[in-house]
């Protein structure tokens, strides 16, 4: 089967797949190339806003983003932790930080692995928790048409029973549906099932409070799913009003918000 991209391009939908367990590939050219989870909330938020990050890059950093991504590497693919590098610094600010994060792209404080290792650790004593991970394969890629669109995504979690499990970090677990409206985490259900080709039922999250370390463990209903779907169509409707068919990118240079006050 051949997928054509948003650059206009036909590739073979297995060698794309195959190409995206390359993270160079998955979150460089193909980041750009199809449509996701991540870029459909910044659709939503402004055609500016993915104008903008698509072009430029994110340069968003944030403690919450880092946490995350630390802690799913220890779960999830431990090998590339010989790949980081971890400094006994005061903080990010110090000059031996900035120095390290010249010449390495993954560079953690001591405090920060430590914290990290504390969330992994709850993880691992929890038998709950641990069943989602069993019998799984990790960080599997799938690219495929939704609505008609290209669109890439990364199971944290494939179970070979069928289902999909994605790992959250929050630090107030017992009210994650507020932070799944919040972050769009229903479309990024919806894009899964999609792609993986599962139901909503066999998509679930794994929250771990990063502040008491209690453990989550959310199922989705068709009601999410649904709710999911809303947004990605809506998502597609402003990438074809602003971008399809407009290189000089007119519509975006004249994007305005109206209102009366």
């Amino acid at each position: 089967m051949k997928i054509k991209l948003l650059d206009g391009t036909e590739h073979d939908k297995d060698e794309l797949i195959a190409n995206s367990y390359s993270d160079s590939f998955y979150y460089g050219y193909l980041s750009k190339a199809a449509l996701s989870s991540s870029a459909v909330k910044l659709l939503l938020d402004s055609p500016k806003t993915y104008y903008y990050v698509t072009k430029y890059g994110n340069n968003e950093n944030s403690q919450a983003l880092r946490d995350g991504h630390l802690v799913h590497t220890m779960i999830l693919e431990p090998e590339k932790l010989n790949e980081y590098v971890f400094l006994s610094v005061a903080s990010k600010n110090t000059v031996a930080y900035k120095e390290a994060a010249k010449y390495h792209t993954d560079v953690y404080t001591s405090k920060e692995k430590k914290d990290a290792e504390r969330i992994v650790d709850a993880v691992f004593r929890n038998e709950q928790a641990m069943s989602c991970l069993r019998d799984s394969q990790f960080e599997i890629p799938s690219v495929g048409y939704i609505e008609g669109m290209p669109f890439r995504g990364k199971a944290d979690i494939l179970q070979n029973s069928g289902g999909i499990c994605d790992i959250k970090t929050t630090v107030d677990v017992k009210n994650f549906h507020i932070s799944a409206s919040k972050y769009g985490y229903d479309r990024q259900c919806y894009i899964y099932c999609e792609l993986f080709g599962v139901p909503p039922e066999a998509f679930s999250f794994l929250c771990i409070d990063k502040k008491n370390l209690d453990i989550g463990i959310f199922e989705c209903s068709q009601e999410f799913y649904d709710r999911g779907r809303e947004g990605v169509l809506k998502a597609i409707d402003i990438y074809n009003d602003f971008f399809i068919g407009d290189t000089d990118h007119e519509a975006i240079d004249n994007y305005v918000i109206r209102g009366t006050l």
